[in-house]
């Protein structure tokens, strides 16, 4: 089961986001764990994760992030699809970055 894991200023502001990836998954059968978590938090709840997407406001911190959690492929959430709350384009992005064909 792959681990996705998003990260914002306090992990509240992208709970929303992972109820919508999650409810993208089930109805792909896509199998995979999806949390939100601080940003604060990236050491001890990333760094085994499969991919790390952080939201578009603190984008600015992906640079920290990758040294935090050096070798899992990290990146921003695109600032239109988090507007939209487009669940399923974040899950084809994540999927997209742990090298899965969608």
């Amino acid at each position: 089961m792959k681990k996705i894991v998003l990260l914002c200023s306090n992990g509240m502001s992208t709970s929303m986001m992972v109820a919508k990836m999650k409810d993208a998954a089930a109805k792909s059968g896509y199998d995979c764990s999806i949390a939100a978590y601080a940003l604060s938090d990236a050491k001890q709840v990333a760094t085994d994760a499969d991919c790390i997407l952080v939201g578009p406001q603190v984008k600015h911190k992906l640079g920290q992030v990758q040294q935090d959690c050096p070798g899992v492929p990290a990146a921003a959430i695109e600032m239109k699809d988090y507007g939209m709350m487009n669940g399923a384009a974040v899950l084809k992005a994540a999927r997209k970055m742990m090298g899965e064909e969608v």
